[in-house]
């Protein structure tokens, strides 16, 4: 082979070795609050569901085009922005009775386990600190979707997680008992979140 050759040949297969590692470097992406949202809904005197969000949060989710399972997620959540459609409920929720935000203003969610479930299903585990507990969480994930551009030109993403806690594992066991026989709040706590993920330019 010609040493012109033999260097053109050694040369494009270094600009494919670097490219492929490029296409495996982690891609940061970042929650958009505009379009994403953060909900929960409990049994209500065994009757009904009241549904409620948290509209101020944030969280970045950092992955690897190459192996889905290698994520990474974080976000945080502004306990305060609790909305119910009612102020005196969500004043009651900010209270001691519940969440206490005087001293425990946001609730955090740590992966530290990402795992296929099944054709573009996740089951993230982590670890979820509200109400000064730290306690682990799997959240069921349909998605990522595949990425797209946006308005703006920005490459983005979505994806549904979902879990049902017992609010009780973390020191939240303010109840009533009624006249039924049951209670007046249900202990256990669907969450659901509906995301889209941006990645900054």
């Amino acid at each position: 082979m010609h040493p012109w050759t033999s260097h053109l040949v050694t040369a494009v297969t270094l600009s494919m070795l670097l490219a492929s590692r490029a296409g495996a470097a982690p891609e940061r992406w970042e929650i958009e609050p505009f379009h994403s949202s953060i909900s929960f809904s409990v049994r209500h005197m065994m009757v009904s569901d009241v549904t409620g969000y948290f509209t101020k949060f944030k969280g970045t989710v950092v992955t690897d085009a190459k192996d889905v399972t290698r994520s990474k997620i974080e976000a945080t959540i502004d306990v305060a922005s609790i909305d119910t459609r009612v102020a005196k409920r969500d004043e009651h929720l900010r209270s001691p009775d519940f969440f206490n935000v005087a001293k425990y203003p946001t609730m955090t969610f740590v992966s530290k386990k990402v795992a296929r479930a099944g054709k573009d299903k996740l089951k993230v585990t982590g670890m979820l600190t509200m109400h000064g507990v730290t306690k682990e969480v799997v959240l069921d994930v349909d998605g990522p979707s595949k990425p797209m551009k946006g308005m703006d030109g920005k490459p983005l993403v979505g994806l549904r997680a979902s879990a049902t806690i017992d609010r009780r594992d973390w020191g939240l066991k303010w109840n009533k008992v009624i006249e039924a026989g049951g209670v007046a709040v249900s202990e256990k706590v669907s969450i659901v979140l509906s995301l889209e993920l941006v990645r900054p330019k």
